[in-house]
């Protein structure tokens, strides 16, 4: 748009000129958190397969039912997940059970810290929470999905190309 006054037309380039690299450092962001927190997840995962005897231990601590069961299904969940994560591969799909484990995680092993809301008003309270990084990852990557640097994406583009018939 074209404006009358000279000031409001450089406002308006320069503004434009924001969005612009902003949406192009968009990808990045989300390749960055992707690979970040996705290897981290894959590491917590294969720690609590390798040491699955402590994890069991410490899953029935926590009185959470199942403890065998949940224990494996939390380490194949972050490493499978962190997996795709890194890759880009099915990221919607795989954000959402490292999502509820997350929050599980924040709700049973983390329960004490963040207890009664108090978050609401000391935010830090549940920014210094160990699943907390990871909980916002997936949620970046299920609400943005993976970015164009990802397998997601080029299977998207390839998909495009393909002839109709």
């Amino acid at each position: 748009m074209r404006f009358a006054s000279p000031f409001l037309h450089a406002i308006d380039i320069l503004y434009s000129f924001l969005i612009k690299v902003g949406s192009n450092l968009q990808s990045l962001f989300l390749f960055y958190m992707r690979v970040t927190w996705g290897h981290q997840a894959v590491i917590y995962g294969l720690g609590k397969l390798q040491a699955i005897e402590q994890t069991i231990q410490f899953f029935s601590s926590l009185h959470i039912a199942h403890p065998e069961f949940n224990a494996y299904l939390v380490g194949w969940v972050e490493m499978v997940g962190g997996i795709c994560l890194v890759f880009g591969f099915v990221t919607r799909l795989a954000a959402i059970p490292l999502i509820i484990v997350m929050l599980t995680a924040l709700s049973t092993a983390h329960a004490p810290d963040i207890s009664n809301l108090r978050f609401l008003l000391q935010p830090l309270l549940l920014v210094r929470q160990a699943p907390y990084p990871f909980l916002i990852t997936a949620f970046l990557v299920f609400i943005f999905g993976p970015g164009r640097i990802s397998i997601d994406a080029w299977l998207k583009r390839w998909s495009e190309r393909r002839p109709k018939y």
